[in-house]
């Protein structure tokens, strides 16, 4: 199977990609006091430039989206200012960037949310086990020293708290224009808000936004509409997990919910739906059936992203199911992960412990191989 269709460019919007390869988003925990984007981080991204599309880390639409220690928001002028400095040096790159917009819902503490509030969700549900990264004693990011504990109980949104966090979505989408992101996916993935509404298990409400698989989809609908008007929706992606049961989000009937959350997102006609694949050992496969379906719902772009190699990423746009592929804790260790992948150029491995928080070891250090002596 020819590994070239992997490298073969690919229309985003009115992005002309270089490749297939996307840099999917990945918590590093290395922002600035105020979670404003540092010089660090824009020397980080501008190294990965040559994946065809890179998707920037989680980044908070608010302080009540915020659910880990030392990551990015993008709702003060600072935040914008850091970002800007991010999207400058890809752009200077040839890269393409979008900004993931984040808000936690549950996942999060009370020492994280403004006036120490306890987070929101759909409802008032714990998911026990399920830990935030915090800095307990204010050490800030460069001390990588932060701590692993139970999210706090979230207390239930009310009709005017989902219209707030609407608005913080539309604001953010406006703020990721001004720092110059080229498009913008919303996370309704891997448990955190959009999902904690979506999926069955993780949502009682009694109202129009629980209940049924219509209503359950209501926020991700209202929630993609408002940011497509800040964006065109072709310059839009949303992020879904069908099968990751993270967070404590699980779907009592997976297939049915997300196809019919592909067919609202068709509707709207943003650009790519961006899956993330249930990646740990023993973890629940998606079907080849359950991914034709997107492919006949959608007729934007699909992403997919989980534990591909080389082999596995070629055969899934071969086979047509998806148009590109995410890499993720890859790109950490190689910047160049394109260049290593084209030319079977053995990779970097990471160090998880410094995967989040700390300085530029672990994070901007890593080298790029020798294409000269790949060549002898």
């Amino acid at each position: 199977m020819d590994s070239e269709i992997l490298f073969n460019d690919l229309k985003l919007g009115n992005h002309l990609l270089k490749n297939r390869i996307v840099m999917p988003p990945m918590t590093r925990s290395r922002a600035g006091h105020g979670d404003v984007p540092t010089s660090l981080m824009a020397k980080y991204y501008q190294q990965r430039t040559s994946a065809g599309l890179i998707i920037s880390e989680g980044t908070q639409i608010s302080q009540q989206g915020k659910g880990y220690a030392w990551t990015p928001g993008i709702h003060s002028p600072e935040q914008v200012k850091g970002w800007k400095e991010v999207t400058d040096a890809v752009r200077k790159k040839d890269g393409v960037i979008f900004a993931q917009l984040w808000h936690v819902g549950r996942v999060s503490h009370t020492s994280l949310q403004p006036a120490n509030k306890a987070p929101v969700s759909s409802s008032e549900l714990v998911a026990d086990g399920v830990k935030v990264y915090i800095d307990p004693e204010n050490k800030g990011p460069e001390s990588g020293a932060g701590e692993m504990i139970q999210h706090s109980k979230p207390s239930a949104l009310s009709f005017e708290g989902i219209n707030n966090i609407i608005h913080d979505f539309k604001k953010a989408a406006k703020n990721a224009k001004e720092a110059g992101f080229d498009g913008v996916e919303i996370h309704a993935a891997n448990g955190y808000l959009i999902n904690q509404f979506i999926d069955s298990q993780a949502n009682n409400r009694k109202d129009k936004y629980g209940g049924s698989v219509h209503n359950r989809l209501r926020f991700l609908k209202e929630v993609t509409q408002t940011v497509c008007k800040v964006f065109e929706p072709d310059h839009v992606g949303v992020r879904l997990a069908p099968l990751t049961t993270l967070q404590g989000c699980i779907d009592d009937n997976p297939r049915e919910t997300y196809i019919e959350a592909a067919k609202i997102l068709e509707s709207i006609g943003i650009g790519y739906i961006h899956i993330a694949e249930a990646d740990w050992d023993d973890a629940p496969e998606m079907t080849l059936e359950f991914r034709n379906a997107f492919r006949n719902t959608f007729s934007g772009k699909m992403i997919y992203a989980g534990k591909y190699n080389l082999k596995k990423a070629v055969k899934a746009i071969h086979d047509g199911w998806a148009d590109m592929i995410g890499f993720g804790r890859p790109f950490i260790a190689n910047p160049d992960l394109p260049t290593r992948l084209k030319y079977g150029i053995a990779l970097n491995k990471g160090n998880p412990d410094t995967y989040f928080g700390g300085t530029e070891i672990g994070y901007t250090d890593y080298s790029n191989a020798n294409l000269k002596q790949k060549e002898k």
